[in-house]
């Protein structure tokens, strides 16, 4: 979990001083920021967050009891950093991305302090392809061969992009591990199937592109009233009991992005435990094969030591732009970022810092701005595409979305999923308050659906939100005096509005068809809902009484249409009966 950095002059061994907490206090040795450091005689991993002439602190990854002041500490000169490699895909490793299958097998089910473990496999062969030939140049971020890692992820390996690059001398197909060499360069220099990253530099790009593709997800509120682009930035704030990992879940199952980073950090231990029990069951619908095949998972629970968090969050992301400089499309789901910024409150606590609203500290939101501004759709440096959208669960203590961390995160965010407590209640799934949420990428992305689905997407999105405004104003007229004492029109617009509600925005995710809906279909059913809408008012203006529109039967039939696989007979049928049925309520009120 480390990669070498710049040598150190002077003493690399220095003692404890003072400990509190996962933050401890070391001095008589030479240090940079963000060097790793091995703390007491357990060689406990630690990281150092802040120099104050001779005493260097350190924000420790492991639980801190037992040692003392006096006891040795050791500075390896090296960053925090990950292993980058075959290998990666199907694993499920901690905040520093021990592999905790590994861990398992060397001391069971609880973890020991100061044990380490290689994040890549060193023994596990992998076939090898070479794609470029001796006298070929490679610059940094070249593609030097191919690995097929799962049936249907091909993992391209590159030259890293903190290497030189230079003609090849020599390059090998084979079987190899990953630590064997494969190339090697006319100046000497050696690359192997695996690089090591650190975790808080962003990968180097060539260009950021605008991001003006939708993450088509197949949930229908997602794609039809709040999109996201590929390579955007999302936030689903919700109290506890409101979906969150389900709907987090539906969006690595079914979002057309190829590879998905799940980061647990925090969590509790029972939602971690369903996250990973259910992950290597769940079926990819786009290859039949285990979703875990397209899958990295980082596990961070409560219960483990604070600073933790923080390692896992960055270790997600790096993993996540890896993937993407390869050309994929990336998923990152941060599970929830809340938890990050507790650990932060405590680790500024600690270093007595000034505490900023609600104790968190003042570098919150300039801390969760590194981490989601590393999202975004990319020209790699070998110049092919990609893209790493972030979209990260935030869980407000009680549902209180003023709280600092979610304001904080909507300031950075451009979409906002609000999941509600009242509608998860009612079983309104998903619970996503069309009311309370937003999207910023609605005016970049309309060009995208008028070119791939209907030049009618976009004024279809705006009535469907404006019949759902009008509604919520109603609603109160309606809880006090009851629906029948409203204006005709308005009468009909409640009922517009249920149909939006019922018909569109509810959707099943145990269900093996409305799980997901492809956007033509979205299109179809926003489309006959709003044929109703027209007919009504075509209907009413002919003075046809609100209750004969009401009770028009074939209307009854649509929300039948989700659940059909082969579902354009059908919709055919329900809509020429609607035109029959409003065809014979005109004949009767003339």
């Amino acid at each position: 979990m480390e990669v070498k950095g710049e040598s150190k002059t002077g003493t690399s061994t220095g003692v404890l001083k003072r400990i509190s907490g996962p933050v401890v206090t070391a001095v008589g040795f030479n240090a940079h920021m963000y060097d790793v450091v091995k703390v007491g005689n357990e060689k406990l991993m630690g990281e150092v967050i802040k120099i104050t002439g001779e005493n260097i602190i350190i924000q420790v990854y492991e639980a801190t009891d037992g040692i003392r002041p006096g006891e040795p500490v050791e500075n390896t000169g090296m960053s925090l950093a990950v292993e980058l490699g075959p290998g990666l895909l199907k694993s499920i490793y901690d905040g520093i991305q021990r592999p905790l299958e590994v861990l398992m097998d060397k001391m069971g089910s609880f973890i020991e302090r100061g044990v380490t473990a290689p994040g890549l496999d060193r023994a596990t062969k992998w076939d090898f392809v070479p794609v470029v030939k001796a006298g070929d140049k490679v610059v940094p971020g070249s593609i030097l061969g191919t690995v097929q890692e799962t049936s249907s992820i091909l993992h391209k390996i590159m030259v890293p992009p903190n290497m030189k690059g230079g003609v090849v001398k020599e390059i090998k197909g084979g079987s190899f591990t990953v630590e064997e060499v494969i190339c090697t360069l006319e100046d000497g220099t050696t690359l192997t199937m695996m690089h090591k990253w650190p975790v808080r530099v962003p990968r180097p790009v060539t260009e950021k592109m605008n991001p003006d593709i939708p993450l088509v997800t197949g949930q229908r509120i997602l794609d039809g009233l709040f999109p996201i682009a590929k390579g955007g930035t999302a936030a689903i704030p919700g109290p506890f009991g409101s979906g969150k990992t389900v709907t987090q879940q539906a969006l690595a199952k079914w979002s057309d992005a190829q590879i998905v980073v799940y980061i647990g950090c925090g969590e509790r231990g029972n939602e971690m435990t369903e996250v990973l029990t259910e992950f290597p069951e769940l079926e990819d619908p786009k290859t039949g094969r285990p979703l875990m095949e397209r899958t990295v998972l980082i596990a961070n629970t409560s219960n483990m030591p604070v600073a933790a968090r923080e390692a896992s969050v960055y270790t997600g992301i790096t993993i996540a732009e890896y993937f993407r400089d390869q050309g994929y499309d990336v998923s990152l789901m941060a599970d929830s970022t809340s938890r990050w910024a507790e650990a932060m409150r405590e680790i500024s606590s600690r270093l007595e810092e000034m505490p900023g609203e609600e104790g968190y500290p003042a570098y919150l939101s300039a801390r969760l701005s590194e981490f989601y501004e590393r999202a975004g759709r990319v020209t790699t440096l070998s110049k092919e595409q990609g893209s790493v959208t972030v979209i990260g669960a935030v869980s407000p203590p009680g549902g209180d979305f003023s709280e600092p961390v979610t304001q904080n995160t909507l300031r950075i965010v451009k979409v906002f999923w609000a999941l509600d407590a009242k509608l998860s209640q009612r079983r309104h799934f998903p619970a996503i308050n069309w009311l309370n949420s937003y999207s910023l990428y609605l005016n970049v992305l309309n060009p995208w659906y008028d070119k791939n689905i209907s030049p009618e997407w976009n004024p279809l999105r705006n009535w469907a939100m404006a019949v759902l405004q009008k509604e919520s104003e109603l609603q109160e007229i309606v809880q006090l005096v009851g629906s029948d004492a409203l204006p005709e029109e308005e009468q009909i617009t409640i009922e517009v509005a249920r149909m939006l509600r019922e018909v569109f925005l509810q959707q099943n995710a145990f269900d093996p068809v409305d799980t997901y809906c492809s956007l033509e279909k979205q299109f179809d059913i926003m489309k006959a809902i709003r044929l109703y809408a027209d007919l009504a008012a075509t209907a009413h203006t002919a003075g046809v009484m609100p209750a004969q529109i009401l009770a028009i039967k074939a209307k009854n039939d649509l929300p039948q249409i989700k659940f059909t696989k082969d579902y354009k007979p059908e919709l055919e049928k329900v809509l020429a009966q609607m035109k029959n049925e409003f065809a014979g309520l005109k004949a009767g009120a003339a």
